[in-house]
């Protein structure tokens, strides 16, 4: 590393949230794009007391954007990346306030997801339509928690986005869940 390109550099506190827990890391890169760029399933947090709490634990490894070897799990994130960049959609999303995406689950219960979600990549609102006909839809009030539900940057999702008219048309004839 080229000793002044440390001075444009600063120290972002990243987190991989994976819903039931997460992972930290300080990264010291050009900017915050850069980080979500280099990472997926990333968020750069800027809630204040947070990065406060976190700087104060002291227990935080730090890695440069730009460095050969990465942490545990950093690693698999920026490898992840590294097979999504050069593909088309690469980011389409990610620059959005809001974004409309259509996902069809299959498992023991099939349903179709139709999620609004957020720069964060956090649903905002979502509806479920069921294998059954029914439809439902449920808030940030109905989640005992929010990860990120998507990665704005992946090159799948251009695929799977929807209008908001649709979204909303769904959305207006759907009733909601009931906890």
């Amino acid at each position: 590393m080229i000793g002044t390109d440390l001075a444009l550099k600063t120290r972002f506190l990243v987190l991989h949230d994976y819903g039931m827990g997460g992972l930290w890391w300080w990264v010291r890169a050009r900017s915050a794009r850069e980080v979500l760029e280099t990472f997926a399933w990333v968020e750069v947090v800027t809630d204040p007391e947070t990065v406060v709490w976190r700087a104060g634990d002291g227990s935080l490894e730090e890695v440069d954007v730009d460095a050969v070897a990465m942490p545990p799990g950093l690693d698999g994130l920026r490898a992840e990346r590294d097979a999504q960049r050069g593909r088309p959609g690469f980011g389409a999303l990610a620059d959005r306030e809001v974004v409309y995406l259509r996902d069809d689950e299959d498992g023991d219960e099939p349903a179709v997801y139709l999620m609004e979600i957020g720069s964060d990549g956090r649903r905002i609102r979502q509806v479920e339509l069921g294998e059954d006909g029914s439809v439902l839809r449920s808030g940030p009030d109905d989640w005992p928690f929010n990860p990120p539900a998507v990665d704005l940057f992946d090159p799948e999702l251009v695929d799977q986005e929807i209008s908001r008219d649709e979204f909303e048309e769904w959305w207006v004839r759907a009733r909601p869940v009931i906890a």
